[in-house]
């Protein structure tokens, strides 16, 4: 039974004598549960749905409504990001949830980036001014209007009336642009879908929490493409039209995807940690510390010494720290407490040993370098093309205040995905920018191909990102759409669904009442539509 059907049985038991009086606590407390359920909108869910099957936002409802059946009194709950996953109707919802839990006597901190959450608390405490070293002090607290009044808030800038962030026009798609077809879509509650991608272009998938974006996105189009294109890739074939390349491909979850052989690859960029060891830091993952080794080795010291490259590499011997073998940290092992890692006193956490320091660039050495801010080392490498450019680009995305040596696991999901993001615009070829319309162009401008670009796909990259990071990250994947790639994104956040090229709208609701298209165009020809994401955008629209 779904929810809903279980509390319609539930309320319609009649039992009476002993059996009432065996079951009365237990049917009241199987009331209260399935209530709550109802309250924090998932009359849909089946009672047997297994949980791995659950969207992110299901399972953040879940277990809200499982806090609300426990009627306990002057708790604090700390919640990190709970509108992850959430629509911005089902946002309402939460906040429902949220103030009947605050009612009855509890505490509730939150971390949120979400404007609607932001502007319903009782109490705010703003952290910045910037973020990593530039960061980390109370700018202000109180109401929404001390934010806004205080000058060097973020979010106060956000939050003010007429806040700059209007959605733009988007890229034009008409009857000649090139689509990545998928027919017959039938897996876990898809009904059967036939949708087109327009390619290179900004497509957003949204759609109520459960109405089956990520099924789509990932579970159907990303999966068969993933390993469609690597089975066409083993082959070692590159002629233009499936039969050529003698493929016939298998698909899953869906009737078949036309249109495939224009997709050079297809790639999924998430919020996982790009490094598992301190020995991957953000210029190893960019790709330029192989650049800044040369430029280094090319130094008249280092020739009189003998110095290649691989000397100022911190992960093989010969110049690097023999006592912490370059990670600048020594760990200590504690008997029953967990292991302290310390700076090495031998190279003081610079991770080369002393020779290899006494090389000297601009006056700073290898050591100096990693740990420069971005900042800082796009102005020093100015004169270094390709060093300049990645750096460039990694401002732009609004990380210049990590160092080039930060360690990978120390970052968090938001600029570990923006990495990613910086790696795959630093190999983008500039030169497709010419076949395909540039944002803003004309309706009636040529389509243009996409043939040979990347499909990156990335659901809910916005988790984590303030409002000023957003609009960061929008520059970032427009920039690779303007440079020939298509980029699909599963999104709620108003603010990325308002800027896209085409969106394509799932629902009308969640779990067996979701799975349809319920409206695909721009941001504009959505807004005009009567779903949840049609009425969210026009409130966005007539806020700014």
């Amino acid at each position: 039974m779904t929810v809903e059907q279980a509390q319609q049985w539930v309320s319609g038991l009649e039992l009476s004598g002993r059996a009432a009086q065996i079951a009365r606590d237990v049917v009241a407390e199987i009331r209260a549960r399935l209530d709550f359920l109802m309250e924090v909108g998932l009359p849909y869910l089946a009672l047997d749905r297994a949980a791995p099957t659950l969207s992110g936002g299901e399972a953040q409802r879940i277990r809200l409504a499982a806090q609300l059946g426990s009627n306990l009194q002057g708790v604090c709950y700390v919640l990190d990001e709970p509108t992850i996953g959430l629509h911005p109707r089902d946002n309402g919802i939460l906040l429902r949830a949220l103030h009947k839990l605050e009612s009855r006597g509890n505490t509730l901190v939150v971390v949120e980036h979400d404007e609607d959450t932001i502007r319903a608390a009782q109490h705010l405490i703003d952290i910045g001014p910037g973020a990593g070293s530039r960061g980390g002090r109370v700018v202000a607290q109180g109401s929404v209007q001390d934010l806004i009044d205080c000058p060097e808030s973020i979010t106060g800038l956000f939050l003010r009336p007429g806040a700059t962030r209007q959605a733009t026009t988007p890229r034009p798609v008409d009857a000649q642009s090139p689509v990545l077809g998928l027919h017959g879509a039938g897996l876990h509650n898809l009904r059967n879908v036939d949708v087109d991608f327009p390619l290179g272009r900004l497509i957003v998938v949204t759609g109520v929490s459960g109405s089956g974006k990520s099924t789509l996105a990932r579970d159907v189009l990303l999966s068969n493409l993933r390993r469609t294109l690597a089975d066409a890739g083993a082959r070692g074939k590159r002629r233009a039209d499936s039969a050529a390349r003698g493929l016939t491909p298998r698909w899953h979850g869906c009737g078949a995807i036309t249109g495939w052989e224009r997709v050079a690859r297809v790639l999924e960029v998430d919020q996982t940690p790009i490094g598992k060891t301190p020995r991957s830091c953000t210029a190893t993952y960019v790709g330029i510390w192989d650049a800044i080794r040369k430029r280094y080795a090319e130094t008249t010291e280092a020739k009189v010494r003998g110095f290649s490259a691989s000397r100022f590499s911190f992960n093989t011997a010969g110049g690097r720290c023999p006592v912490c073998e370059g990670q600048g940290l020594q760990t200590i092992e504690m008997s029953f407490l967990p292991d302290v890692k310390v700076v090495c006193d031998s190279c003081g956490g610079q991770r080369f040993e002393k020779t290899t320091l006494e090389i000297l660039w601009r006056g700073k050495s290898i050591g100096d370098v990693l740990k420069m801010e971005i900042d800082e080392a796009a102005a020093f490498f100015a004169t270094s093309a390709p060093i300049a450019h990645t750096l460039r680009l990694l401002q732009e995305v609004g990380l210049g205040y990590l160092t080039l040596g930060q360690a990978s696991p120390t970052l968090s999901g938001g600029e570990a995905q923006r990495i990613k993001l910086v790696t795959e615009l630093a190999k983008a070829r500039a030169d497709r920018t010419s076949a395909l319309p540039r944002r803003g162009a004309g309706a009636g401008s040529p389509a243009g191909t996409a043939a040979g670009g990347t499909l990156y796909v990335l659901d809910e990259p916005t988790v984590g990102l303030s409002m000023a990071d957003v609009q960061m990250l929008l520059q970032a994947l427009h920039r690779l759409v303007d440079a020939g790639h298509t980029v699909l994104i599963v999104e709620h956040n108003l603010d990325m669904i308002a800027q896209a090229d085409w969106i394509i709208d799932l629902g009308p609701d969640g779990g067996d009442a979701g799975g349809r298209i319920v409206g695909h165009g721009t941001p504009a020809a959505i807004a005009a539509c009567n779903t949840p994401t049609g009425q969210a955008l026009r409130t966005w629209r007539g806020s700014r």
